[in-house]
């Protein structure tokens, strides 16, 4: 045969229609076992190969998620929190394990990218990775629904929000590393982070570790909360230099984040402060990072690989407009030597 193989090649072999030939190809159910199976076979023997741009074109569907990251402050050019590299990872396997190509690009907000990945049909769904202060992330959210865009976004849980998201257990998280630190003897426990709705994953971490506390029949102390919007080591030893020249006691540090706990283990060996002999650490994330830190650190493990699967399942479910809910995946406390006293 001369040329490229046809779905009409196929039919004419088999003696079925092209129209069989082309829902035998989909794996519609119209189409009985055994003569997909012919169908498949005869596309086998002429070395058929599915036009897949074609096929989307037809069912106006691109074969294509975007995912898009939020640039982060970093020390390198990445512009990426380490933590979303192996959720980066994650995602674009379960993509291709899914058949589905993945587009990814930073969410910029000099532009309405809301508005441009509908439009131009580059992608049949949206992830969101990050977003900075939620409150003035809201808008976006709120767009992207309105015009029915299919979304699932990372991020906090929360009640009447605009979006599908897939969170981990924020609060638990927290609850557990305060817990922590209060069997190993501490009683003056600081929080490094935002504490406010502007960043309700660090807030549910935060009123985590205040639960814990009360649990104890312990109080949080407003002069041990300090501040720390940026996921970075910068913020997070801006954060701990501010707490030293509080001159309030403490024993053990908790950091929102697995950056933040780095810099604010940096700004106490700058004052000549052993970690953990003097003061207990532990951050959030389980960044690669932690397990190598000298002493290696004790943080709380999100799953990743579970997240990313997580997120493209639940974007393909709405893809194919079946129900999604909102969900929490759990975590665990990893106890290195940081927070051992």
């Amino acid at each position: 045969m001369k040329g490229k193989a046809t779905s009409f090649d196929i039919a004419h072999l088999t003696g079925v229609s092209q129209s069989t030939v082309s829902r035998a190809l989909r794996g519609s159910p119209l189409v009985s076992e055994e003569t997909r199976q012919r169908i498949k076979a005869a596309a086998d023997q002429l070395n058929y190969k599915v036009d897949k741009n074609a096929s989307n074109l037809r069912s106006q569907h691109s074969g294509t998620i975007a995912l898009l990251l939020f640039e982060d402050p970093t020390a390198d050019d990445s512009h990426i929190n380490p933590f979303f590299l192996s959720m980066l990872g994650s995602i674009t396997r379960a993509c291709a394990q899914r058949g589905y190509d993945l587009l990814i690009s930073f969410q910029q907000f000099s532009y309405d990218w809301h508005a441009d990945y509908a439009d131009t049909k580059k992608a049949d769904g949206i992830i969101l990775l990050g977003y900075g202060d939620y409150l003035a992330y809201m808008d976006k959210l709120q767009k992207l629904a309105a015009q029915g865009t299919r979304t699932v976004r990372w991020g906090a849980v929360l009640p009447d929000q605009p979006d599908v998201s897939i969170g981990c257990d924020n609060f638990q998280g927290g609850h557990a590393v305060a817990a922590h630190f209060i069997e190993q003897g501490c009683r003056r426990i600081a929080f490094l982070g935002d504490a406010s709705s502007h960043y309700p994953e660090f807030f549910e971490r935060y009123r985590g570790y205040v639960a814990a506390l009360r649990e104890a029949g312990l109080m949080a102390d407003a002069t041990l909360q300090v501040d720390a919007a940026e996921s970075t080591e910068q913020a997070g030893y801006a954060a701990m230099q501010t707490l030293l020249e509080r001159n309030a006691p403490f024993d053990a540090v908790f950091a929102a984040s697995d950056l933040i706990a780095i810099g604010a283990m940096g700004a106490l060996t700058a004052r000549g402060i052993k970690v953990p002999e003097q003061v207990a650490v532990a951050g959030f994330d389980d960044i690669p990072m932690a397990r190598f830190l000298n002493p290696p650190l004790t943080t709380v493990l999100q799953d990743t690989k579970l997240a990313g699967e997580t997120l493209v399942d639940n974007l393909l479910r709405l893809i194919r407009n079946e129900p999604v809910e909102t969900s929490l995946l759990p975590v665990k406390l990893v106890v290195r030597r940081s927070s051992q006293r």
